[in-house]
């Protein structure tokens, strides 16, 4: 969901000169900027070394939801495939800026006792050991989904029924889907001075927000 939005705000942005979308099947997407690669196994992402390539910048956005699937694959998905694409990518183009999608509650300390928050806090300590001279790490509570979508469990369900109350008590407990995707671009794009690694709360992703609205439009 945030990956579609991110490639289609990319592919509109001045900056960026072309975008490679890679993903399990085909996209329902045409653009002059757009290349496509098709890659089944994310566990060896070797085959990608030419495709990844003169980049400079990746927006790692593949991930599984808690209860989606088993907690083997969950860790196999949130950690092993980003490690993998990681190494490929950093080899290949080792330059490129990484903004990953990460969730709130992320813990690098690994002694969380939620599975999603210690895989999402090994994948952020494997990238910001991986060598990039950026790594942006964005940590989002609840991401609106914008568009409707078949929700993936009840808690989803009820917090997109929810939404409207739920934002204007809880603020800086939801992000917009397509506003995060927007954050996620532009930050590899402007490569944001100061230190080379930098984590993003909700919060501060939203205060991003705020600033790239008067940008975009």
């Amino acid at each position: 969901m945030v990956g579609g939005y991110a490639l289609r705000y990319a592919l509109k942005h001045p900056c960026v000169k072309f975008a490679t979308a890679i993903a399990r099947r085909k996209l329902d997407l045409s653009h002059p900027k757009l290349n496509q690669v098709v890659h089944q196994n994310f566990a060896d992402c070797s085959a990608l070394r030419e495709v990844v390539s003169s980049h400079d910048a990746a927006i790692f956005c593949l991930g599984a939801y808690t209860g989606a699937v088993t907690d083997a694959e969950l860790r196999t998905i949130t950690v092993d495939y980003t490690v993998e694409f990681a190494r490929v990518l950093h080899v290949s183009s080792p330059g490129a800026a990484f903004s990953f999608l990460s969730g709130s509650g992320a813990d690098p300390s690994g002694r969380s006792r939620m599975p999603f928050a210690r895989y999402k806090g090994e994948a952020e300590n494997a990238l910001l050991a991986a060598g990039f001279p950026h790594v942006y790490i964005f940590r989002p509570a609840y991401i609106y989904p914008v568009e409707p979508r078949k929700e993936p469990n009840f808690s989803y369900r009820l917090l997109r029924a929810i939404y409207p109350a739920f934002r204007v008590i809880f603020p800086n407990q939801v992000i917009p889907a397509d506003d995060l995707a927007r954050a996620m671009v532009d930050v590899v794009v402007q490569k944001t001075p100061g230190r080379e690694s930098q984590v993003f709360e909700n919060r501060d992703i939203r205060a991003m927000i705020d600033s790239l609205h008067v940008t975009w439009k």
